[in-house]
């Protein structure tokens, strides 16, 4: 994986720096979802230099090679998820946890608002909100 990465940012001119594969891997490694601080976060006790400005730089490298998709799930910050492939995301409302939807198919949604609307649609996100199985859980037992 660290290989297609250091190749794709070559390719493109980027350099290829330790936190940049570090943030990518941290990125590939998980389905939670990470905002940038997140991941500053995770990464900032291995690599103590390293500031949030990198982090948000590598990401919007890493956009712009189409290696991770941004999320906006209604937040103060954004979220993102480093399987780039078109699926929608559900948020949970108390704890903030964002988990992928896969198997969904939203073809004839897109289809009926590209007929609708006349746009050649380039893409689409989808979010849903909820509360997650955990947090039912816990108003449950505290109920």
């Amino acid at each position: 994986m660290d290989i297609c990465v250091t190749s794709l940012l070559r390719d493109k001119g980027f350099k290829v720096t330790p936190q940049r594969l570090a943030i990518y891997s941290a990125l590939a490694a998980t389905r939670s979802h990470p905002s940038a601080e997140m991941i500053y976060n995770d990464l900032q006790p291995l690599y103590p230099t390293m500031s949030l400005a990198t982090v948000y730089k590598t990401i919007e490298i890493l956009k712009e090679l189409n290696l991770v998709q941004v999320l906006n799930v209604g937040e103060d910050s954004f979220r993102y998820d480093a399987d780039t492939t078109n699926h929608p995301h559900v948020r949970c409302l108390t704890c903030g946890r964002v988990d992928d939807l896969h198997g969904i198919d939203s073809s004839d949604f897109v289809g009926q608002v590209s007929a609708q609307t006349q746009y050649m649609l380039q893409g689409q996100q989808f979010y849903f909100y909820g509360v997650c199985p955990a947090c039912q859980g816990k108003a449950s037992a505290a109920s």
